[in-house]
């Protein structure tokens, strides 16, 4: 149960983040840019590490813990892009869900190749 306490904190935390109407780090244009994209890959990196931890404790095979994991963090992806939307100064970005997928895949990558040694 505290597994899944992390998860929905973590899924706050981003929500949080995504109501601010101004996230700029005040950085040259280029550096901000890389900050906020690197900041979507690691809120969702994140999330997707909490949830296989969390499903982990639930009778499901590795994979599709690994599965289960990555549909989940991606579709509050596109949740949260879409709740930007209704944001002022913010908007929904098709470029954010896929730099958010990155993460995701990246971790489930990681964990399949640590599940397989």
């Amino acid at each position: 149960m505290k597994k899944w306490l992390l998860v929905i904190l973590w899924a706050g935390f981003i929500f949080f983040l995504s109501h601010q109407p101004d996230l700029s780090s005040g950085l040259p244009g280029v550096w901000d840019f890389f900050l906020a994209k690197s900041a979507h890959f690691l809120e969702y990196a994140i999330l997707t590490f909490l949830l296989i931890c969390a499903l982990q404790g639930h009778q499901l095979t590795k994979k599709k813990i690994l599965i289960l994991a990555a549909i989940l963090a991606i579709g509050y992806a596109f949740s949260d892009e879409y709740h930007q939307s209704f944001i002022l100064g913010r908007n929904a970005s098709l470029r954010d869900i896929l730099i958010d997928s990155l993460g995701v895949l990246f971790v489930a990558w990681l964990t399949k190749r640590k599940m397989v040694k």
